[in-house]
């Protein structure tokens, strides 16, 4: 079993910046790839971006490559997602998520195993 809790979300206006974290429980952090995907009223949950067991690979949506940075701290059982630039198509609740048979991450939400319980970003313009 692992536990997943986000933090950090809020209201932002258009072009700001926003840090999310995701603190994970029970199994061995470093030894899975982790993810956040996000999902707006009335849509399917998408993938936004993806780092693997060490973090020296990440992964990013086409809609927010070079706007958000996926990062974690092994020693801190954490995962980070900085987001700039941010847009209002960005609002939407994001979620992190934990792939523990894929170390190296994946794009498809389908292939995470646990799940937090999200957290709302809000950008306005």
């Amino acid at each position: 079993q692992v536990q997943l809790v986000e933090s950090g979300g809020g209201l932002v206006q258009a072009g700001g910046s926003l840090r999310l974290s995701c603190a994970a429980s029970g199994r061995t952090f470093s030894r899975y790839a982790m993810g956040w995907c996000r999902q707006a009223p009335g849509k399917e949950r998408e993938f936004v971006a993806t780092i693997n067991w060490s973090g020296g690979i990440t992964y990013y949506a086409d809609s927010v490559r070079g706007r958000f940075t996926i990062s974690r701290d092994n020693a801190k059982n954490t995962v980070y997602l900085q987001m700039n630039s941010l847009k209002s198509e960005d609002t939407a609740v994001y979620y992190c998520a934990a792939a523990l048979d894929n170390a190296h991450g994946s794009w498809r939400p389908n292939e995470y195993d646990y799940w937090g319980q999200g957290t709302q970003v809000t950008v306005s313009s």
